[in-house]
């Protein structure tokens, strides 16, 4: 099946989701699933059946690293 951004969270069948351990415990939190095909998918955990977004590997690492060299501290 192919799986595109804003698909519901519920149509990409039986994954993992996780949150970090650093969320806060009002529930405001993004939890990722790595998808069968290897893509990480995203949502917002208070709507779990909400829309998702998905990434390839490549693309979150890129993310990852930007948030590790201070890219988005602007933001916070």
């Amino acid at each position: 099946m192919q799986i595109t951004n804003g698909a519901s969270a519920t149509e990409l069948g039986p994954v993992a989701w996780r949150k970090s351990r650093a969320s806060n415990p009002s529930g405001n939190c993004v939890e990722v699933a790595e998808l069968p095909d290897g893509q990480i998918a995203m949502r917002n955990s208070r709507y779990p059946a909400g829309s998702a977004l998905v990434y390839t590997r490549a693309e979150i690492a890129a993310f990852l690293t930007g948030v590790r060299n201070g890219e988005f501290d602007d933001l916070a």
